[in-house]
């Protein structure tokens, strides 16, 4: 019989209950790949984090990232879930992390209010890449929404990553992003034909040195559905929008809301720094708020 501590927590949270819910599960060394997905499955979150120790003692953990489904390379919510866990469960004796992950060794910062630990940021272990996309109209029909509701001026859809792919597709307004459905039978058909796994939808307005948003992502193949809050396509998203924006070296910022239609609300940072026309890999920042802690008994 194996006993593990977890903890829940409320990443991208400004109160406990909002934000995005990730599971941490400390001290998972005795455990392989297959037992961590099916713990995955029984905690039925966007996301599990498993904490090992680190491949090299230079670096703060290992950690394993599952979604009910699959393992995944990198996330935002869960790494900033993990390193706010930790900090809350043992001593840290700084407040730079690093974890080892499948798309690389991710950084983050601790973030405090005095003494408090009260969320973190992260910096993406990898630099904007981006294919093609779906056309609008395949785009449109997997989402129920008219092609007049998807917006190109900024960019046609495209598929991009810092760490973890998604499709990205501004919508015109509020009204067409709450609509939005997934048509299973006209996913299927951008999934097999452009290996689309989960969409992110946005409606943006100017801000002072970026973009504001509200956004939602949709991944019928994940078995959650729909995220609340979802920190490496945030983080991917303001690389992509700064890097089509005008000014050659800027600091860009992007504010995004996430989960409203959901009653989720969350809020997420995130940050890029554009430099002769090249984006260095964005950053993303937020609250947390813990919420649960147990232990998990298997046998």
């Amino acid at each position: 019989m194996t006993q593990l501590r977890y903890a829940i927590v409320d990443v991208f949270a400004e109160a406990p209950l909002q934000g995005n819910p990730a599971a941490i599960v400390f001290d998972a060394d005795t455990l392989d790949g297959t037992r961590m997905q099916a713990i995955a499955r029984e905690f039925n979150l966007s996301e599990t984090a498993f904490i090992l120790k680190p491949q090299d003692p230079a670096h703060t953990a290992h950690v394993r990232l599952f979604t009910p489904a699959d393992e995944v390379p990198f996330a935002g919510h869960p790494n900033i879930g993990a390193a706010f866990a930790l900090a809350s469960d043992r001593p840290i004796k700084t407040d730079e992390l690093v974890f080892e992950e499948k798309a690389g060794l991710v950084r983050l910062r601790l973030d405090r209010v005095g003494d408090k630990v009260v969320g973190a940021s992260l910096t993406a272990p990898q630099s904007l890449s981006t294919r093609e996309a779906p056309s609008v109209a395949a785009v449109a029909a997997a989402l129920n929404l008219d092609e007049s509701e998807i917006v190109t001026s900024t960019h046609a859809p495209t598929n991009a990553t810092v760490g973890l792919e998604f499709m990205f597709a501004e919508v015109r307004d509020v009204a067409a992003l709450g609509k939005a459905r997934v048509h299973l039978k006209a996913f299927d058909l951008i999934r097999a034909s452009h290996r689309v796994e989960s969409v992110h939808l946005y409606v943006k307005w100017p801000s002072d040195n970026g973009v504001r948003i509200q956004a939602r992502n949709l991944s019928p193949y994940d078995g959650i559905g729909e995220d609340p809050a979802t920190g490496s396509a945030t983080a991917t998203l303001t690389a992509l929008l700064a890097q089509l924006d005008l000014r050659p070296d800027s600091d860009f910022h992007l504010e995004a809301r996430q989960g409203v239609e959901m009653g989720r609300p969350s809020l997420l940072h995130g940050y890029a720094e554009m430099r002769r026309g090249k984006v260095a890999p964005p950053r993303i920042s937020g609250r947390c708020a813990a919420v649960m802690q147990g232990v998990l008994t298997i046998s």
